[in-house]
């Protein structure tokens, strides 16, 4: 082989290698470009993380008004179940009855199994009020007697009091014998025929009523009885 031809051939050699390289090098950059492509595509079609975040935040508000507007509407619930059941123990007027005097009136409720609460009520104002609690209940209200039973009817009329203590007739066949017992505290017995102890009042600081047969009596606390036949 002359020097030409060994020249020639080292020169298609090199030509060979430099076409090599080009064709690698392109790949090399079109597979760069379609990587960068692919990730571009990812990041637009889904939300980066401070998009997600901003979703699970909003999420996480929205559950907590829905708690909070829940907890809201069960405390109203609660609320309005407790004053449901405190004007259920109250009891619903039974009804207004008319008082001796021409201006007073009672409205009873009734609280219960032989338990009721009369208001004595005047012009709008509350005068006072009789509870019965295993027993009759009675008001000496300026000569206007009141009395509240265990089934709930009220009896009123106007004078006929004694002032004790003594022994007096009352009206309905009764006869009482009225003690004092101590300041604002009187105690009547309520004699039969022959002098027998039917009953006894006994009104200690505040008012005490009975019906005996179907006779209502009240007994003040400052020893005035009298009954209504």
């Amino acid at each position: 082989m002359s020097a030409s031809t060994t020249v020639r051939t080292a020169r298609r050699r090199t030509l060979r290698v430099a076409a090599a390289a080009l064709v690698a090098a392109a790949g090399l950059s079109l597979t760069a470009c379609s990587g960068s492509d692919t990730t571009g595509t990812k990041a637009a079609g889904q939300p980066g993380m401070g998009t997600v975040a901003e979703s699970r935040a909003a999420a996480s508000s929205a559950g907590t008004q829905s708690t909070s507007a829940g907890t809201r509407g069960s405390e109203a619930k609660g609320a309005k179940g407790a004053k449901g059941a405190e004007e259920a123990k109250a009891g619903a007027p039974v009804r207004t009855v008319p008082l001796a005097d021409g201006i007073s009136k009672a409205e009873v409720r009734r609280l219960g199994d032989q338990h009721y609460r009369a208001r004595i009520v005047a012009r709008g104002d509350v005068l006072a009020t009789l509870e019965t609690k295993q027993r009759d209940a009675g008001l000496d209200a300026n000569d206007m007697f009141v009395v509240l039973s265990l089934d709930g009817k009220v009896h009123s009329w106007m004078g006929g009091g004694h002032q004790g203590p003594g022994t007096f007739k009352l009206a309905g066949g009764w006869t009482a014998k009225v003690t004092k017992v101590g300041e604002l505290h009187y105690r009547a017995q309520i004699l039969g025929r022959g002098g027998a102890v039917y009953g006894t009042v006994e009104a200690d600081q505040q008012d005490a009523g009975v019906v005996a047969n179907g006779v209502p009596i009240v007994l003040s606390g400052g020893g005035v009885i009298s009954a209504h036949a």
